[in-house]
């Protein structure tokens, strides 16, 4: 199934201090506090906290701008100012943001740590490869990208059928990042 940002509303964060646009939740129907795992866009025009998500393990990937500076409470500072870059942190972690220039869109994976873990790889040579089964999103954040369900631009992102080994053809340009989610033992 391919998702089009641009068909996804916009919605407050879950502090209501930015915005953000879901692109994938599991289970679907799943709200902010019993998703398994979320995928979303970030809009940061300001320098607003992040939200708190005990239990949850987060992923940060800049898209757009000059990003920002993260502050988090434990005393670690980290520099997202580099694009297609992963950061991942705790997601009850309080974190401070300091915008480096502009507003800035960045994309966050968020899984909950007792129950899945997961992660973002970034594939970003023009090649054809399989994904692995684990794979539950491939998003396109430049360029186009070919799958089974059809052809990605900028902005779209590729729900695989569950334990898909389908390939992947990143034209020349083209950037994904590739969301993996596997469950934990109980």
């Amino acid at each position: 199934m391919i998702i089009r940002l641009a068909d996804c509303p916009s919605q407050p964060w879950k502090n209501g201090l930015g915005r953000t646009r879901e692109i994938a939740v599991q289970p679907s129907a799943a709200g902010m506090d019993d998703f398994l795992w979320r995928v979303s866009v970030a809009e940061v025009d300001s320098a607003a906290p992040f939200s708190a998500f005990p239990g949850i393990e987060r992923q940060i990937v800049l898209l757009d701008g000059a990003g920002f500076t993260m502050t988090l409470d434990d005393g670690h500072v980290h520099a997202l100012t580099t694009p297609f870059v992963p950061f991942a942190f705790a997601g009850e972690a309080k974190v401070d943001v300091v915008l480096a220039g502009g507003p800035t869109r960045d994309f966050n994976l968020m899984v909950r740590r007792a129950q899945a873990r997961g992660d973002v790889q970034v594939w970003n040579r023009p090649t054809t490869r399989k994904i692995d089964p684990a794979t539950v999103l491939v998003f396109c954040a430049r360029g186009a990208i070919d799958t089974a369900g059809g052809r990605l631009q900028a902005g779209d992102a590729w729900r695989p059928p569950p334990h898909s080994v389908d390939p992947l053809t990143l034209h020349d340009g083209a950037l994904a990042l590739v969301v993996r989610i596997e469950s934990r033992p109980s």
